[in-house]
């Protein structure tokens, strides 16, 4: 069975949130770093070995376009713009924010990793 499509898409400039109101009364606020770091796109799932993504904790959402009806391209203001976030992968997210995202902090982590964008770049220069 599909996941369900959401019925209201709103993007929060000021909260770096993207807002997905479902049928039933569900809502939920997923944050742009979390949306980033979890793309779908080649550039981050690696052809099936991830790349894990540092230095996105002041990432931005700056568009959201529906693709055909079964997704949404979302845009980044870090220039990332090419992951297709399905409604079945939206609804995915959304539902398993909390274990994933406990799951990326750890990898974070155990990389000796920061999501902070200018630790980052220190640590590449070293």
């Amino acid at each position: 069975m599909s996941a369900p499509i959401p019925v209201n898409i709103k993007l929060r400039k000021a909260s770096r949130t993207l807002e997905l109101g479902y049928a039933d009364g569900r809502l939920f606020a997923l944050p742009a770093e979390f949306l980033r770091v979890m793309s779908p796109s080649a550039e981050v799932r690696g052809h099936g070995k991830p790349v894990l993504q540092t230095g996105k904790q002041q990432v931005a959402l700056i568009g959201v376009e529906p693709t055909g009806r079964y997704a949404l391209k979302l845009t980044f203001d870090d220039g990332h713009d090419s992951g297709l976030y399905s409604w079945d992968y939206l609804h995915h997210l959304a539902t398993e924010y909390e274990p994933l995202w406990k799951a990326y902090l750890e990898q974070i982590s155990n990389a000796g990793a920061s999501r902070d964008p200018h630790t980052s770049a220190v640590r590449l220069l070293h």
